[in-house]
């Protein structure tokens, strides 16, 4: 039986005689359940894995099966194999000393890590070594967390040492007194783009700042950097060991009592405002949004033009509490799923979470499950607390995204690359005529459901089949390969 620790270990190379073993763990629940509590222990000596999803054995149900049932894998395993270029280059690349980049990252904790992976990439592209990024202070949340805080350092700089040389800072012979911020990057600058712009730059001065790379590198990458972003996201991005080992404990939490779901409900007041949706909560809760909104108009995002009832219908809201429950009952959730809400206090409290918590009783969050002053050091912390939640949401049995995001993305490509774990995304546009068709039955209604979302499970789906699509949300096929 392989071990968490050794899972991702032989990932950097496909040879056909090993890779197919590669997550045999993740899906051997009834075997492993005996061992996971000795191998927690061991957990800060490898990657980020999830615990394994549980077999679909015991006294379920035929609906019930089908709900915790795993999507088919396809026999892909990840398989990193970089070209013979590659890592011909990187024996001068991993040593530079003289052109250094700095990055600084902006946003929330996924957003910061899709920046931290394209500071990585960009580096490697100019031929340059990376100072470890910079976080911004997310204003927003108010969390001032430095690099070292949410990510283990030695592990980044380790892993990614025959890619691009690290640094944990910036040699004194580089400081400069005024030096030019690059703010200004386009959407989807190519290598080509950034070397043209910057290359000249950095070989008179010998050093270059970004800020705000947000979305800014191409997702059309070749294949080598695609392999270097999965290899950065999946491999050196790990968290910090002690925000690790609490995640793995209050996930293990949940994993021992059986399979578990997590969902993502986007319910904070700021996405509200943002999205310009109603909450459900009734007039008083609306108005709210509604006089912040106006006050802020820059925070609406998507199309100004359109009405509440508009967005909704046309999938641009979150689903709320109410359409949440209905929704996992129409998939064929049973009433006793234990479910795990990853996501900061939702706007109107515990009002707003009463419908769900009143169709699945045994409804938790991290604040539920942690001991007493386990979660206190990080209270403050938002990207700290967002990374616990993102562990306990890697090992559920099935993720449910409700409104995209940074967060739903990463997720979505990091539970395919560890063996396509279920990962079911809504489809709002679709389905949610069906909530306000009184006509149609219950039964009918599960039908409808299940029908709409029988090919969003999580399933094996190719980068490539649709343009501009992140490597590191869809790592097939650049990343993985067939067995």
């Amino acid at each position: 039986m392989l071990t968490f620790t050794t899972l991702f270990q032989k990932s950097l190379s496909c040879p056909e005689t090993t890779s197919s073993s590669l997550f045999l763990a993740s899906f051997l629940a009834a075997a492993s359940s005996g061992s996971v509590q000795d191998e927690l222990i061991t957990l800060s000596t490898g990657a980020m894995v999830p615990l394994p999803a549980h077999g679909v054995v015991g006294s379920f149900s035929e609906e019930e099966k089908e709900f915790w049932k795993q999507p088919d894998n396809q026999g892909y395993v990840p398989c990193l194999d970089f070209s013979l270029k590659y890592r011909k280059a990187s024996a001068k690349i991993s040593k530079e000393k003289r052109k250094f980049l700095v990055v600084v990252a902006s946003g929330g904790l996924n957003q910061q890590r899709n920046q931290i992976v394209d500071a990585v990439v960009i580096s490697r592209i100019l031929e340059a070594a990376l100072v470890v990024p910079v976080l911004q202070e997310n204003h927003i949340w108010g969390d001032d967390s430095e690099f070292s805080d949410i990510f283990d350092v030695e592990h980044f700089m380790k892993t990614l040492k025959a890619d691009v040389r690290v640094v944990a800072s910036l040699p004194s012979t580089h400081f400069v007194s005024k030096q030019t911020i690059n703010r200004e990057l386009p959407f989807h600058v190519s290598p080509l783009w950034l070397r043209a712009r910057f290359l000249k730059q950095l070989n008179q001065e010998g050093l270059l700042i970004l800020k705000g790379l947000d979305s800014k590198l191409s997702k059309n990458l070749p294949p080598d950097l695609q392999k270097l972003k999965c290899k950065v996201a999946f491999h050196a991005l790990r968290f910090a060991t002690p925000i690790r080992e609490l995640g793995y404990q209050i996930a293990r939490r949940m994993w021992i009592e059986g399979p578990y779901v997590a969902i993502h409900l986007r319910l904070e007041k700021d996405v509200w405002i943002r999205t310009g949706c109603l909450t459900g909560l009734g007039r008083q809760y609306d108005s709210i949004i509604s006089r912040e909104r106006d006050s802020r108009p820059e925070y609406l995002t998507g199309k100004l033009n359109m009405t509440h009832a508009q967005r909704r219908l046309a999938g641009m809201c979150p689903l709320n509490a109410s359409e949440m429950a209905r929704f996992l009952k129409g998939l064929g959730a049973p009433s006793s799923a234990r479910i795990y809400v990853a996501g900061g206090e939702p706007f109107g409290g515990t009002q707003a979470m009463q419908p769900l918590q009143k169709e699945f009783p045994n409804l938790v969050t991290k604040h539920t499950l942690a001991r007493n002053g386990e979660l206190t050091p990080y209270l403050e912390k938002s990207s700290m607390l967002a990374a616990i939640d993102y562990i306990v949401s890697l090992s559920s049995d099935i993720f449910i995204n409700s409104h995209g995001g940074n967060m739903g993305r990463a997720l979505e490509g990091h539970r395919a690359y560890v063996g396509h774990r279920k990962y079911i995304k809504p489809n709002k546009r679709m389905m949610l005529p069906f909530f306000e068709d009184s006509s149609v039955s219950e039964k009918e209604f599960k039908r409808i459901m299940k029908k709409l979302h029988s090919k969003s499970q999580g399933q094996p789906e190719p980068r490539t089949n649709k343009i501009d699509r992140d490597v590191i949300a869809y790592p097939v096929p650049e990343c993985m390969s067939k067995q």
